[in-house]
């Protein structure tokens, strides 16, 4: 970026028009008109780079993809209406029938429902290594094998994966490495700086911040979001012109937002440490994280989700939720407010309970989202929920 994070997020807009307005306005059109016959013609045949249809490009979505492109290192980039719909489209635009993907086990159960259940039908197979089995990937990779996929951290268990050692695998099988950036945001964390061709956001989450809008974002190499500009193009999962402008606003107190959380993050979390209805917790930030040296190396700060144990199992952990006062019981996170999850009886339910296990998702697992509240009034509701059981 050529200017500091928080400058470029905030400085980095569309061109004013002749109302010289100060903040960019929502531009909700879903086409656009031409001159004439020749501009039409050279338009369409893209000669001249400019808005066609919205569900192309919107100067809204443009707006917000920009920042991103600028926030991650990237080269370009597409908006999608939601985080599965940039992790499908990626996926559908650059395999083809017979390729072989390599991910991480840990991976989002809709990205899993993804590997497991719709890419077969198209004959392309993915092959899993555990967060602890780094030293197997390339024992994995197929002639046919084409993508390398990661979440870090992990999705809800809060593993670290070393995005250094990866990308170097990745380029040495000439693969494309993605890298799912959801729970760090561009803030946190830039995987193109180590060797990620891809990287994608679900914009739900952190990058919205409040709650309010669905949206995704992947961004990378050129060559390759042209090919998923091209699929997304013909197929239709673009982002609406509001949901970017609601985005591209939220990008202008991410830096800000995040530091926040992830303070209040690490207070729960040293505070869950101690707790003796607590088997175990895991933050990127605490030193008892097994990966806490390469969370240090790789990560600007810890993260909003803190993964935690109840010693009790499955019923302790609905037991514990039952007695949620302030906090919210819901499947999204990222959010102003603080959410609490128990996986594997919602978000992860549809697994096996061997799936979950190979994941670290145990029955008393509990993920939480650690808002902007006071980090006293977080750690109070924890408290007297813990206490009940």
């Amino acid at each position: 970026m050529s200017k500091h994070f928080e400058t470029e997020a905030i400085r980095s807009q569309t061109e004013r028009s002749q109302f010289s307005e100060h903040s960019t306005p929502l531009y909700l059109t879903s086409s656009f008109v031409f001159d004439d016959a020749e501009d039409m013609r050279s338009s369409f045949a893209e000669e001249k780079e400019r808005n066609l249809y919205s569900r192309f490009t919107n100067p809204n979505t443009t707006e917000f993809v920009d920042k991103i492109v600028a926030m991650e290192g990237a080269e370009a980039g597409y908006a999608f209406a939601t985080g599965m719909a940039a992790i499908f489209s990626s996926f559908a635009a650059l395999l083809s029938a017979g390729d072989h993907i390599v991910s991480c086990r840990s991976v989002f159960g809709s990205t899993h429902g993804m590997f497991t259940k719709y890419l077969p039908k198209w004959n392309i197979e993915t092959s899993y290594f555990k967060v602890d089995e780094v030293d197997l990937i390339e024992s994995l990779i197929q002639e046919n094998t084409k993508v390398l996929y990661i979440e870090t951290p992990t999705n809800p268990a809060v593993d670290i994966l070393d995005l250094d050692v990866i990308g170097k695998i990745a380029k040495k099988h000439n693969l494309i490495f993605i890298v799912d950036n959801c729970f760090a945001t561009p803030y946190i964390q830039q995987p193109i700086k180590f060797g990620a061709d891809l990287v994608i956001h679900s914009a739900t989450k952190l990058i919205d911040g409040q709650g309010r809008v669905l949206g995704g974002v992947t961004v990378g190499r050129a060559d390759l979001l042209r090919e998923i500009y091209l699929f997304a193009r013909n197929t239709g999962p673009a982002m609406s012109p509001f949901n970017a402008w609601v985005l591209s606003k939220s990008l202008e107190t991410l830096s800000i937002r995040v530091e926040k959380h992830c303070e209040n993050a690490l207070k729960v979390a040293s505070f869950l440490e101690e707790n003796e209805n607590v088997e175990l917790v895991k933050y990127p930030f605490l030193k008892s994280h097994p990966q806490y040296e390469v969370a240090k190396n790789q990560m600007k700060l810890g993260g909003n989700i803190v993964a935690f144990e109840i010693k009790g199992g499955i019923e302790a952990g609905r037991k514990f939720l039952d007695a949620i006062k302030m906090c919210s019981l819901s499947a999204n996170l990222g959010d102003t407010r603080t959410i609490v999850t128990h996986p594997s009886s919602t978000t992860h339910g549809r697994l096996s309970e061997e799936d979950r296990l190979e994941v670290g998702i145990t029955n008393g697992l509990v993920r939480v989202s650690v808002g902007l509240e006071h980090a006293v009034d977080i750690i109070a509701d924890l408290k007297q929920a813990l206490d009940n059981n």
